[in-house]
Order: C-alpha cells, then structure tokens, then sequence
C-alpha cells in the first residue's frame, strides 16, 4: 500500500491525485477554513466532512469533468483516530470494505457515493458521480506539481492551478471585449491573508515563451488602461485594480484585496466550482 504515514511536504514534486483532474488545489485546512466553508461543495457540510477538516493541517483536492466517473478526489494531512473510525465503518453496514488497487484497503458508501482510505497522518477520499466505487488511493507518484507554482504558492494559504484554462480565460476576454490570441499553459491562483483578515490574492498566467507573456502583458494593459475602475463589473473591479506585470514566461495580475465572498465569486469567475 502506498506510504500513508508521512507529513506533507513543501517542496514535494507531486501530489498523491490523479493526472486527468481540471484543478488542482492546495491549502491550509485550518487558516482558509472561512474560504473553504463558503465553496459550493454540498459534501462539505456533511458532519463527517467537518469532523475530519478539524483535523487536518493540509488539503489538496482534484476537481474532475463528470466523464470521469470521478467529482473531487482529496488527499488530506493532519492527526486522525484512524482505530476508531475502522471501528465505525466496519460497524456501520452502509460502509463496505474494498481492495485497493494501489495495495491495502478502503471503504466505500453507495449512498454517499463517496470513497475513503484513512491512517493517522493521512485520508484518501474520493466522490464519484455515481454509487459505484472508486478506489481513493493514487499509486506513486501521483500528480506532477507545474514548474514554478510550489514558489508562486509559498505563503499562500489557498491555491491552485488549472491544467487547461484557455476556455475559461477566452470567455472572460471576450466578455470584456478585449483580444485574446495567446495560448495559456496553466493559470495559476494564490491567496495569502492580510493583517486584517481580508485575502491578497495573485493570478499568473503561464505561457509557452516570454514572447507570448509580453504580448499579453501588453493586451492586458491596454484593457487595465480603458477599465480600470469601472464601477458594476466583478472582473472589472477585481482584476484590473492593479496593472498586469510580465515575469519571463508569465503574467501576473495581483488583484483588489478581497473578502471571503469576493474570493468565492472570483474562483467561480474561473468554473473551478
């Protein structure tokens, strides 16, 4: 069974998910809790859920197309009553006991659609789109981590990047009527708090060569120019406050200072949720 033992690790080069996900999130369970809580993710308010995201110190999460069978696969860090809850499930006839493909054992519910691994430092979970198992756990070495985001992320307390934002990014140009040419590699999101406990939060476009990320840098300014401080626009007022900057192969937008709510509307500007 793959090592469920370990701490997660900063500067690790994957994740323990798998590599067919739209988003990949990494965050502090306990600091983005007020983030975390106002995401629509129905499962979220299960008891269960919240029992186990007291625990837990960091959380990644994939976010999948529902062609994949799968909705969220989770691999969360923290300290867990692993015995007791092998205790529960195994007591509770809802739950069945499954082998893993990965080696070991995990648990599914059919009426939570929902698949769970657990040891004391680790849970492996994943939500399916129907009651039909779905093994939780992601044989090594999982998910490759995009070059440069464990630098972009460092004292982040949520972030993320989408493996093929260009749909995503088109809409939102189109919608500001602003030309949009340039293919993006990965969009990369980080939020890091304020010392009043709002959320600073920076965008980086990530692009094939530095002649890509000057030509976007100089669209974007031309539109940073014309809407900046347009009054009704939630793209508008959120990522046109500051100029975007080139940085090599990238383009950084660092937007307003954001409340929960505005961090919420601003990830779904983006179809994460």
């Amino acid at each position: 069974m793959p090592n469920m033992s370990g701490d997660f690790q900063e500067d690790a080069n994957y994740l323990p998910l798998e590599s067919d996900a739209l988003v990949y999130i990494i965050a502090d369970a306990k600091k983005a809790r007020p983030v975390i809580n106002l995401l629509p993710i129905q499962e979220l308010s299960d008891r269960q859920v919240v029992q186990m995201l007291d625990e837990t110190g960091v959380l990644a999460v994939a976010l999948f197309s529902p062609a994949s069978g799968r909705r969220y696969q989770i691999a969360a860090w923290g300290n867990y009553p692993s015995f007791q809850a092998g205790l529960a499930l195994g007591s509770n006839s809802g739950w069945k006991k499954k082998r893993s493909a990965a080696g070991g054992n995990y648990w599914h519910s059919q009426t939570n659609r929902l698949s769970l691994a657990m040891s004391s430092r680790q849970v492996r979970a994943v939500i399916s789109t129907d009651s039909e198992p779905v093994d939780p756990i992601t044989p090594a070495p999982g998910m490759e981590i995009p070059e440069g985001f464990n630098e972009f992320r460092r004292g982040s307390i949520f972030s993320c990047w989408l493996e093929s934002p260009n749909f995503a990014i088109s809409r939102i140009m189109n919608d500001l009527g602003v030309p949009f040419n340039s293919p993006v590699k990965k969009l990369f999101i980080s939020l890091a708090l304020t010392q009043e406990e709002n959320y600073e939060t920076v965008l980086r476009l990530q692009f094939e060569n530095a002649s890509y990320a000057r030509a976007m840098t100089a669209i974007l300014n031309i539109a940073y120019n014309r809407l900046r401080g347009s009054a009704g626009s939630l793209i508008t007022s959120i990522l046109f406050t500051n100029p975007p900057a080139q940085n090599g192969n990238n383009v950084d937008i660092r937007t307003a200072v954001l409340n929960e709510e505005s961090i919420v509307q601003l990830l779904g500007l983006f179809t994460l949720f």
